[in-house]
């Protein structure tokens, strides 16, 4: 069972202030969390494989395929301020 000693040890530690009311609120969330845990726990696992994702994952990336690039000239027909093969932007820093 988490205490209210507890919850204001870990406060401490991450530097956060708590008053008397939330200190019990935490202690008994907290509480009830650990005891999800414990009937979790007790749970016959015998014979279930281990598993990364609840449902099946599948990859919805399409292939990578080699085009040809669009050279220079096409990038920058709709740029409204070039320098030979660059944009050209507004200056932001001295």
């Amino acid at each position: 069972m988490i205490t209210t000693k507890d919850v204001e040890h870990v406060a401490k530690l991450a530097r956060l202030e708590v008053s008397e009311d939330e200190k019990q609120l935490y202690a008994d969330q907290l509480t009830k969390i650990i005891q999800a845990f414990d009937e979790l726990a007790s749970v016959d696992t015998e014979g279930v494989e281990p598993m990364s994702h609840a449902l099946a994952v599948t990859n919805v990336l399409r292939e990578d395929e080699v085009v040809t690039p669009l050279g220079h000239e096409t990038l920058l027909k709709n740029a409204p301020d070039r320098e030979n093969v660059f944009f050209k932007v507004p200056k932001i820093q001295d």
